[in-house]
């Protein structure tokens, strides 16, 4: 049991370090998209919102889904760093079970890690996508949260109503970062 308590208590200063989304309690269950059309779905996004994470430092986000096979999904991320160069990683989005096609597992080639949850809370596939993940460990939960535009930008009026999908399944919204995707500052990204 003390060993479980050091392995908390050191996962817990690390990601609280690090600026992840580390709560207590268990992972809530929020909705999911209904009748989610991954085929619908690939293309590309740009990320508007998100909660700080430990692996995004950049801006100018973009996920970029193709199709792989029935139920994966390639992925694609990118991001502009400070120092001009772009990083990027690539993997794929599998679903978890055929019964709910919202709920998917990503895994990315890069990391050695097991897949995490990415879960479409709300989305019409033409301009706004919601995105939620969140793992338990132990007394804590991970949580992630993205909102996704398939334009740079967003109108408060849709932004504000994945702010409250978000806020209604106990994630604070607040707690979010704007994504710069400033036209002339995200150009390197473009070329």
């Amino acid at each position: 049991m003390k060993a479980m308590q050091v392995i908390s208590l050191t996962l817990l200063c690390v990601m609280a370090a690090s600026a992840q989304m580390l709560r207590f309690g268990k992972c809530p269950k929020p909705p999911v998209q209904a009748n989610f059309d991954s085929s619908r779905y690939v293309g590309k996004w740009y990320e508007i919102m998100k909660l700080p994470t430990q692996f995004q430092k950049g801006e100018c986000g973009t996920a970029t889904y193709s199709p792989k096979s029935p139920g994966v999904i390639g992925v694609l991320n990118r991001e502009l760093l400070k120092d001009g160069s772009i990083n990027f990683i690539v993997g794929s989005a599998k679903v978890k079970h055929p019964s709910e096609p919202a709920k998917l597992e990503v895994s990315f080639t890069d990391i050695p890690s097991p897949p995490g949850p990415y879960w479409v809370l709300s989305s019409d596939y033409e301009t706004h996508s919601l995105v939620y993940g969140c793992s338990d460990f132990g007394l804590f939960r991970l949580e992630f949260a993205w909102i996704l535009s398939r334009e740079p930008t967003m109108s408060e009026e849709t932004l504000q109503s994945m702010q409250s999908i978000l806020s209604a399944a106990g994630v604070n919204p607040e707690k979010m970062v704007a994504t710069n995707q400033d036209e002339t500052y995200c150009a390197p990204m473009n070329q």
